[in-house]
């Protein structure tokens, strides 16, 4: 697994066989990690261009990608991205306010 994730932090043009977009999603890709017979996979996504968000994972036993995981992932995804929102808007407001008192 160690391996897997080295190559997403340190290679330019990540191969397909360790990462890629699950088609029909909205930015969600998968990590895909091999460890021994077992293969495990990792919802994600990118936040900044260098920032992966990793979500939920699961060891991948069919050639289908589970429905109910992916759902989870856009629901996570969804989760992240609502909640920087409103962290930005509060902060924006708190730094309104320190402004306002030290006028």
């Amino acid at each position: 697994m160690e391996y897997t994730f080295k190559i997403i932090r340190t290679v330019d043009k990540v191969p397909k066989k360790f990462l890629d977009h699950i088609t029909g999603t909205d930015g969600i890709y998968e990590i895909r990690v091999v460890v021994g017979n077992d293969i495990f996979r990792i919802f994600c996504c990118f936040d900044k261009g260098n920032l992966v968000v990793l979500f939920n994972g699961f060891q991948k036993k069919t050639q289908k990608t589970p429905k109910q995981d992916l759902e989870i992932a856009e629901k996570l995804k969804k989760e992240y991205f609502e909640s920087k929102i409103k962290s930005n808007e509060k902060e924006k407001y708190q730094i309104s306010n320190n402004i306002r008192r030290a006028s």
